[in-house]
């Protein structure tokens, strides 16, 4: 795949995660697709990205790391394996 279209695609889905994640009204929301750390990774080759979330939320405030991760799994389950190959998430309440 072309590395221009390539990276138009990459650009579009950190907005579609960015959107699909508002609906858990983060106060601070930070996406970055890291698929050049793992260009050799099988997952990659099919063009299938690797992001990492970071994200601060009130929504996290009194729940588990597991049910921060939940809810962040439950509005992008259906857009993996593809486009999202890998998520790497790092999920804090608002006073964490």
């Amino acid at each position: 795949m072309n590395e221009q279209i390539h990276s138009s695609l990459a650009e579009e889905r950190v907005e579609m995660i960015r959107q699909r994640l508002a609906v858990l009204e983060p106060i601070e929301l930070e996406v970055s697709n890291n698929s050049h750390l793992h260009a050799q990774h099988a997952g990659n080759r099919d063009g299938a990205n690797h992001f990492t979330v970071t994200m601060r939320s009130a929504k996290f405030d009194g729940i588990t790391r597991v049910q921060r991760q939940r809810l962040v799994y439950a509005e992008l389950q259906d857009l993996m394996p593809f486009p999202i190959h890998a998520l790497a998430l790092k999920l804090v309440g608002s006073n964490d």
